[in-house]
Protein backbone atom coordinates (compact mmCIF):
# COMPACT_ATOMS: atom_id res chain seq x y z
CA UNK A 1 0.00 0.00 0.00
CA UNK A 2 1.36 3.38 -1.00
CA UNK A 3 2.13 5.89 1.74
CA UNK A 4 2.07 9.65 1.10
CA UNK A 5 5.48 11.38 1.06
CA UNK A 6 6.33 13.11 4.30
CA UNK A 7 9.16 15.34 5.53
CA UNK A 8 9.36 16.67 9.05
CA UNK A 9 11.80 17.48 11.82
CA UNK A 10 12.14 14.93 14.58
CA UNK A 11 10.62 15.66 17.98
CA UNK A 12 13.99 16.71 19.42
CA UNK A 13 14.78 18.76 16.31
CA UNK A 14 17.97 16.77 15.70
CA UNK A 15 17.25 15.34 12.28
CA UNK A 16 15.09 15.68 9.21
CA UNK A 17 12.89 12.62 8.76
CA UNK A 18 11.80 11.69 5.25
CA UNK A 19 9.38 8.84 4.69
CA UNK A 20 6.69 7.46 2.39
CA UNK A 21 6.42 6.97 -1.33
CA UNK A 22 8.25 9.81 -3.17
CA UNK A 23 6.85 9.03 -6.58
CA UNK A 24 3.61 10.99 -6.22
CA UNK A 25 2.98 14.26 -8.06
CA UNK A 26 3.00 16.50 -4.98
CA UNK A 27 6.11 16.36 -2.81
CA UNK A 28 6.80 18.25 0.42
CA UNK A 29 9.46 20.95 0.42
CA UNK A 30 12.75 19.87 1.99
CA UNK A 31 14.78 23.08 1.90
CA UNK A 32 12.84 25.13 4.53
CA UNK A 33 12.99 22.27 7.03
CA UNK A 34 16.65 21.58 6.37
CA UNK A 35 17.51 25.28 6.63
CA UNK A 36 15.97 25.30 10.11
CA UNK A 37 18.00 22.24 10.99
CA UNK A 38 21.21 23.84 9.71
CA UNK A 39 20.72 26.82 12.01
CA UNK A 40 20.65 24.67 15.11
CA UNK A 41 22.90 21.70 14.35
CA UNK A 42 26.56 21.54 13.34
CA UNK A 43 26.17 18.05 11.90
CA UNK A 44 22.63 17.79 10.57
CA UNK A 45 21.20 14.33 9.91
CA UNK A 46 18.66 13.24 7.33
CA UNK A 47 16.82 9.99 8.04
CA UNK A 48 15.63 8.29 4.85
CA UNK A 49 15.17 4.80 6.30
CA UNK A 50 11.38 5.03 5.98
CA UNK A 51 11.34 5.98 2.33
CA UNK A 52 9.48 3.17 0.54
CA UNK A 53 10.02 4.25 -3.03
CA UNK A 54 12.77 6.53 -4.37
CA UNK A 55 12.30 9.00 -7.16
CA UNK A 56 14.89 11.13 -9.02
CA UNK A 57 13.19 14.18 -7.57
CA UNK A 58 14.06 12.98 -4.05
CA UNK A 59 17.65 12.35 -5.10
CA UNK A 60 17.82 15.85 -6.60
CA UNK A 61 16.36 17.28 -3.41
CA UNK A 62 18.95 15.48 -1.26
CA UNK A 63 21.72 16.75 -3.51
CA UNK A 64 20.46 20.27 -3.01
CA UNK A 65 20.54 19.73 0.76
CA UNK A 66 24.12 18.50 0.38
CA UNK A 67 25.06 21.70 -1.44
CA UNK A 68 23.43 23.82 1.26
CA UNK A 69 25.41 22.02 3.94
CA UNK A 70 28.67 22.42 1.97
CA UNK A 71 27.99 26.13 1.57
CA UNK A 72 27.93 26.46 5.37
CA UNK A 73 30.89 24.09 5.84
CA UNK A 74 28.75 21.46 7.56
CA UNK A 75 28.80 17.70 7.18
CA UNK A 76 25.48 16.02 6.47
CA UNK A 77 24.70 12.50 7.65
CA UNK A 78 22.25 10.23 5.88
CA UNK A 79 20.61 7.62 8.06
CA UNK A 80 19.23 4.41 6.58
CA UNK A 81 20.11 5.27 2.97
CA UNK A 82 20.53 2.28 0.60
CA UNK A 83 24.06 1.63 -0.56
CA UNK A 84 23.15 2.48 -4.13
CA UNK A 85 21.84 5.89 -3.10
CA UNK A 86 24.90 6.54 -0.94
CA UNK A 87 27.21 5.73 -3.85
CA UNK A 88 25.17 7.91 -6.18
CA UNK A 89 25.35 10.82 -3.75
CA UNK A 90 29.11 10.39 -3.30
CA UNK A 91 29.54 10.36 -7.07
CA UNK A 92 27.40 13.47 -7.51
CA UNK A 93 29.33 15.42 -4.89
CA UNK A 94 32.80 14.22 -5.86
CA UNK A 95 33.25 17.18 -8.22
CA UNK A 96 32.50 20.75 -7.27
CA UNK A 97 29.48 22.20 -9.08
CA UNK A 98 30.17 24.28 -12.16
CA UNK A 99 30.32 27.99 -11.54
CA UNK A 100 30.06 30.37 -14.42
CA UNK A 101 33.06 32.70 -14.63
CA UNK A 102 32.42 36.04 -13.11
CA UNK A 103 31.62 38.78 -15.57
CA UNK A 104 34.55 40.97 -16.37
CA UNK A 105 34.58 44.03 -14.21
CA UNK A 106 36.32 45.92 -16.96
CA UNK A 107 34.22 47.69 -19.53
CA UNK A 108 35.08 48.50 -23.08
CA UNK A 109 36.30 51.97 -22.13
CA UNK A 110 38.03 50.93 -18.89
CA UNK A 111 41.68 51.66 -18.25
CA UNK A 112 42.56 47.96 -18.37
CA UNK A 113 40.85 47.48 -21.72
CA UNK A 114 42.45 50.62 -23.09
CA UNK A 115 45.88 49.46 -21.97
CA UNK A 116 45.30 46.07 -23.56
CA UNK A 117 44.16 47.66 -26.83
CA UNK A 118 47.20 49.91 -26.93
CA UNK A 119 49.45 46.91 -26.27
CA UNK A 120 47.82 45.01 -29.15
CA UNK A 121 48.26 47.99 -31.45
CA UNK A 122 51.89 48.28 -30.39
CA UNK A 123 52.54 44.59 -31.04
CA UNK A 124 50.84 44.82 -34.42
CA UNK A 125 52.88 47.88 -35.31
CA UNK A 126 56.13 46.14 -34.37
CA UNK A 127 55.17 43.09 -36.44
CA UNK A 128 54.35 45.35 -39.38
CA UNK A 129 57.68 47.16 -39.11
CA UNK A 130 59.52 43.85 -38.89
CA UNK A 131 57.72 42.58 -41.98
CA UNK A 132 58.39 45.82 -43.85
CA UNK A 133 62.07 45.51 -42.96
CA UNK A 134 62.10 41.96 -44.33
CA UNK A 135 60.38 43.11 -47.52
CA UNK A 136 62.84 45.97 -47.93
CA UNK A 137 65.82 43.63 -47.56
CA UNK A 138 64.31 41.12 -49.99
CA UNK A 139 63.62 43.85 -52.58
CA UNK A 140 67.14 45.21 -52.22
CA UNK A 141 68.66 41.78 -52.77
CA UNK A 142 66.33 41.30 -55.75
CA UNK A 143 67.26 44.61 -57.35
CA UNK A 144 70.95 43.89 -56.84
CA UNK A 145 70.64 40.42 -58.37
CA UNK A 146 71.39 38.46 -55.18
CA UNK A 147 67.99 36.99 -54.40
CA UNK A 148 66.48 33.61 -55.13
CA UNK A 149 63.46 35.05 -56.94
CA UNK A 150 62.47 33.08 -60.02
CA UNK A 151 61.63 34.94 -63.22
CA UNK A 152 58.61 32.72 -63.82
CA UNK A 153 57.16 33.65 -60.43
CA UNK A 154 57.67 37.32 -61.18
CA UNK A 155 56.06 37.11 -64.63
CA UNK A 156 53.03 35.31 -63.22
CA UNK A 157 52.70 37.98 -60.55
CA UNK A 158 52.89 40.69 -63.21
CA UNK A 159 50.09 39.03 -65.17
CA UNK A 160 47.97 38.65 -62.08
CA UNK A 161 48.45 42.26 -60.99
CA UNK A 162 48.11 43.78 -64.45
CA UNK A 163 46.42 42.27 -67.53
CA UNK A 164 44.13 40.00 -65.54
CA UNK A 165 42.71 43.02 -63.71
CA UNK A 166 41.93 45.04 -66.83
CA UNK A 167 38.30 43.96 -67.05
CA UNK A 168 37.19 45.02 -63.60
CA UNK A 169 39.28 48.21 -63.75
CA UNK A 170 37.64 49.12 -67.07
CA UNK A 171 34.14 48.74 -65.71
CA UNK A 172 34.70 50.58 -62.43
CA UNK A 173 36.67 53.44 -64.00
CA UNK A 174 34.04 54.26 -66.63
CA UNK A 175 31.29 54.17 -64.03
CA UNK A 176 33.24 56.31 -61.57
CA UNK A 177 33.84 58.91 -64.31
CA UNK A 178 30.13 58.96 -65.13
CA UNK A 179 29.23 59.29 -61.44
CA UNK A 180 31.58 62.24 -61.05
CA UNK A 181 30.02 63.89 -64.08
CA UNK A 182 26.50 63.36 -62.81
CA UNK A 183 27.44 64.79 -59.40
CA UNK A 184 28.71 68.01 -60.99
CA UNK A 185 26.08 68.24 -63.68
CA UNK A 186 23.18 68.77 -61.28
CA UNK A 187 24.83 71.89 -59.85
CA UNK A 188 26.69 73.29 -62.85
CA UNK A 189 23.64 73.27 -65.10
CA UNK A 190 21.88 75.67 -62.74
CA UNK A 191 24.54 78.29 -63.54
CA UNK A 192 24.82 77.49 -67.23
CA UNK A 193 28.30 76.11 -66.67
CA UNK A 194 27.78 72.54 -67.79
CA UNK A 195 31.00 72.64 -69.79
CA UNK A 196 33.00 72.69 -66.54
CA UNK A 197 31.96 69.08 -65.97
CA UNK A 198 35.12 68.27 -67.91
CA UNK A 199 37.25 70.06 -65.29
CA UNK A 200 35.50 68.26 -62.47
CA UNK A 201 35.91 64.83 -64.03
CA UNK A 202 39.52 65.40 -65.10
CA UNK A 203 40.81 66.72 -61.79
CA UNK A 204 38.70 64.28 -59.77
CA UNK A 205 39.92 61.25 -61.68
CA UNK A 206 43.57 62.26 -61.97
CA UNK A 207 44.11 63.36 -58.40
CA UNK A 208 41.76 61.19 -56.45
CA UNK A 209 39.28 58.71 -57.81
CA UNK A 210 41.42 57.06 -60.46
CA UNK A 211 44.08 55.98 -57.97
CA UNK A 212 41.75 55.35 -55.04
CA UNK A 213 39.15 53.25 -56.85
CA UNK A 214 41.84 51.26 -58.61
CA UNK A 215 43.49 50.64 -55.27
CA UNK A 216 40.24 49.50 -53.66
CA UNK A 217 39.61 47.07 -56.52
CA UNK A 218 43.16 45.75 -56.36
CA UNK A 219 42.94 45.35 -52.58
CA UNK A 220 39.87 43.17 -52.92
CA UNK A 221 41.23 41.28 -55.89
CA UNK A 222 45.01 41.03 -55.89
CA UNK A 223 45.67 41.71 -52.20
CA UNK A 224 43.17 39.04 -51.19
CA UNK A 225 44.67 36.65 -53.74
CA UNK A 226 48.14 37.17 -52.28
CA UNK A 227 46.84 36.42 -48.79
CA UNK A 228 44.95 33.31 -49.95
CA UNK A 229 47.92 31.93 -51.89
CA UNK A 230 50.46 32.42 -49.11
CA UNK A 231 48.14 31.29 -46.32
CA UNK A 232 47.35 28.11 -48.25
CA UNK A 233 51.07 27.46 -48.62
CA UNK A 234 51.45 28.11 -44.91
CA UNK A 235 48.68 25.62 -44.15
CA UNK A 236 50.28 22.98 -46.36
CA UNK A 237 53.69 23.67 -44.75
CA UNK A 238 55.11 24.55 -48.16
CA UNK A 239 56.72 27.68 -46.74
CA UNK A 240 58.45 25.57 -44.09
CA UNK A 241 59.72 23.31 -46.86
CA UNK A 242 61.11 26.31 -48.75
CA UNK A 243 62.90 27.51 -45.63
CA UNK A 244 64.28 24.02 -45.04
CA UNK A 245 65.84 24.12 -48.50
CA UNK A 246 67.71 27.27 -47.50
CA UNK A 247 65.57 29.63 -49.59
CA UNK A 248 64.30 32.84 -48.04
CA UNK A 249 60.47 32.91 -48.42
CA UNK A 250 60.54 36.70 -48.42
CA UNK A 251 62.72 36.69 -51.53
CA UNK A 252 61.07 33.72 -53.18
CA UNK A 253 57.39 34.47 -52.50
CA UNK A 254 56.88 38.00 -51.21
CA UNK A 255 59.34 40.07 -53.26
CA UNK A 256 57.96 39.12 -56.71
CA UNK A 257 54.40 39.91 -55.64
CA UNK A 258 55.28 43.26 -54.08
CA UNK A 259 57.45 44.26 -57.02
CA UNK A 260 54.85 43.21 -59.59
CA UNK A 261 52.05 45.21 -58.00
CA UNK A 262 54.39 48.16 -57.48
CA UNK A 263 55.12 48.22 -61.22
CA UNK A 264 51.59 47.52 -62.46
CA UNK A 265 49.63 49.82 -60.19
CA UNK A 266 50.72 53.19 -61.74
CA UNK A 267 49.92 51.83 -65.20
CA UNK A 268 46.47 50.80 -64.04
CA UNK A 269 45.96 54.25 -62.54
CA UNK A 270 46.75 55.89 -65.88
CA UNK A 271 44.38 53.48 -67.60
CA UNK A 272 41.65 54.22 -65.04
CA UNK A 273 42.15 57.97 -65.45
CA UNK A 274 41.68 57.74 -69.22
CA UNK A 275 38.54 55.64 -68.95
CA UNK A 276 37.09 57.83 -66.21
CA UNK A 277 37.51 60.90 -68.43
CA UNK A 278 35.85 58.95 -71.23
CA UNK A 279 32.92 58.04 -68.98
CA UNK A 280 32.55 61.70 -68.03
CA UNK A 281 32.46 62.61 -71.72
CA UNK A 282 29.43 60.38 -72.22
CA UNK A 283 27.52 62.22 -69.49
CA UNK A 284 28.73 65.63 -70.69
CA UNK A 285 27.47 64.80 -74.19
CA UNK A 286 24.03 64.16 -72.73
CA UNK A 287 24.13 67.63 -71.17
CA UNK A 288 24.72 69.32 -74.51
CA UNK A 289 28.50 69.71 -74.23
CA UNK A 290 30.10 69.09 -77.60
CA UNK A 291 33.19 66.87 -77.93
CA UNK A 292 35.28 69.87 -78.96
CA UNK A 293 34.23 71.83 -75.86
CA UNK A 294 34.91 68.82 -73.62
CA UNK A 295 38.40 68.27 -75.07
CA UNK A 296 39.18 71.97 -74.89
CA UNK A 297 38.24 72.07 -71.20
CA UNK A 298 40.24 68.91 -70.56
CA UNK A 299 43.37 70.36 -72.10
CA UNK A 300 43.11 73.34 -69.79
CA UNK A 301 42.27 71.32 -66.66
CA UNK A 302 44.82 68.53 -66.94
CA UNK A 303 48.21 69.56 -65.61
CA UNK A 304 51.35 67.53 -64.84
CA UNK A 305 50.81 68.20 -61.15
CA UNK A 306 47.39 66.51 -61.11
CA UNK A 307 48.73 63.62 -63.16
CA UNK A 308 51.79 62.94 -61.00
CA UNK A 309 49.86 63.27 -57.74
CA UNK A 310 47.70 60.37 -58.92
CA UNK A 311 50.73 58.37 -60.03
CA UNK A 312 52.43 58.95 -56.68
CA UNK A 313 49.34 57.69 -54.92
CA UNK A 314 49.42 54.64 -57.16
CA UNK A 315 52.93 53.75 -55.99
CA UNK A 316 52.04 54.25 -52.34
CA UNK A 317 48.80 52.31 -52.59
CA UNK A 318 50.53 49.42 -54.37
CA UNK A 319 53.08 49.10 -51.59
CA UNK A 320 50.36 49.13 -48.95
CA UNK A 321 48.14 46.57 -50.70
CA UNK A 322 50.97 44.17 -51.40
CA UNK A 323 52.34 44.47 -47.88
CA UNK A 324 48.93 43.92 -46.26
CA UNK A 325 48.15 40.90 -48.44
CA UNK A 326 51.54 39.21 -48.12
CA UNK A 327 51.80 39.87 -44.38
CA UNK A 328 48.36 38.38 -43.74
CA UNK A 329 49.28 35.31 -45.76
CA UNK A 330 52.71 34.78 -44.22
CA UNK A 331 51.38 35.15 -40.67
CA UNK A 332 48.36 32.91 -41.21
CA UNK A 333 47.63 29.87 -39.08
CA UNK A 334 47.90 26.27 -40.19
CA UNK A 335 44.29 25.27 -40.75
CA UNK A 336 41.65 25.84 -43.40
CA UNK A 337 39.91 28.48 -41.30
CA UNK A 338 43.11 30.53 -41.26
CA UNK A 339 42.93 30.98 -45.03
CA UNK A 340 39.61 32.80 -44.77
CA UNK A 341 40.82 34.83 -41.83
CA UNK A 342 43.97 35.88 -43.68
CA UNK A 343 41.99 36.93 -46.73
CA UNK A 344 39.59 39.02 -44.68
CA UNK A 345 42.44 40.58 -42.73
CA UNK A 346 44.27 41.45 -45.93
CA UNK A 347 41.30 43.27 -47.47
CA UNK A 348 40.23 45.11 -44.33
CA UNK A 349 43.77 46.15 -43.45
CA UNK A 350 44.50 47.31 -46.99
CA UNK A 351 41.33 49.42 -47.20
CA UNK A 352 42.14 51.07 -43.87
CA UNK A 353 45.71 51.72 -45.03
CA UNK A 354 44.39 53.23 -48.28
CA UNK A 355 42.00 55.61 -46.57
CA UNK A 356 44.60 56.78 -44.06
CA UNK A 357 47.30 57.15 -46.72
CA UNK A 358 44.98 59.00 -49.10
CA UNK A 359 43.97 61.45 -46.39
CA UNK A 360 47.59 61.97 -45.41
CA UNK A 361 48.73 62.61 -48.98
CA UNK A 362 45.88 65.07 -49.57
CA UNK A 363 46.75 66.98 -46.41
CA UNK A 364 50.41 67.03 -47.44
CA UNK A 365 49.51 68.35 -50.89
CA UNK A 366 47.36 71.00 -49.30
CA UNK A 367 50.21 72.12 -47.04
CA UNK A 368 52.69 72.13 -49.92
CA UNK A 369 50.21 73.90 -52.22
CA UNK A 370 50.46 71.15 -54.80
Amino acid sequence: MSRPPLAQLSADGDQLQISGDWTSAELPALVPLFTTLLETRDSPAVDVSEVSDWDPRLEAGLLRLQRLAQAKARDIRYLGAPDSQTQLMNLATAVAPYEAPAASATGFFSTKQLRRSLADIGDDLLDSLEFLGGVGIALWRTLTGRSGMRRREFVESLAQAGPQAIGIITLTSILVGMILAYLGAAQLQQFGAAVFVADLVAIGMLREMGALMTAVVMAGRTGAAYAAQLSTMQTNEEIDAISTLGIDPMEFLVAPRVLALFLMMPLLVVYADALGVLGGAVVAGGMGVTPLQYISQLSAAITPTHFFVGIFKGFVFAALIATAGCRAGMNAGRNSEAVGQATTEAVVTAVVYLIVADAGINILCQLLDI
